[in-house]
């Protein structure tokens, strides 16, 4: 097994189970709800399909309190190029803003895609 199919297979979680970083990031969307920004989020709420047998699954789907849907992809760190590859493909095919949210040294930063 390569390093990389190594590293993958380590954060495998049962479908619909939040890792620590994803939990953290509820845990902001939940402030956010409850100061009235955002309606409703949900996470793992849907997949968007890219191809043949190739789909793409959604972290949050967040729906603003206009009305507005966004995509949050929610990473730790590291993202590998197919699943940056998957994100920028949905983005450009999906009616929604998409965010690729990343947690590095303690702090979160955001990164909008067209």
């Amino acid at each position: 097994m390569r390093a990389m199919q190594r590293f993958q297979a380590l954060g495998r979680l049962k479908a619909g189970t939040m890792n620590k970083t994803e939990a953290e990031y509820a845990t902001m969307l939940e402030l956010r709800k409850r100061a009235g920004d955002i309606a409703w989020f949900a996470f793992e709420p849907f997949k968007i399909r890219l191809a043949d047998r190739t789909f793409y699954d959604v972290d949050f789907g967040v729906m603003l309190a206009n009305g507005r849907l966004e995509v949050h992809e929610v990473k730790g760190g590291f993202i590998t190029d197919d699943g940056r590859v998957k994100l920028k493909v949905a983005a450009e095919h999906f009616p929604a803003q998409f965010y690729l949210c990343q947690k590095s040294k303690g702090a979160w930063h955001v990164e909008a895609l067209p």
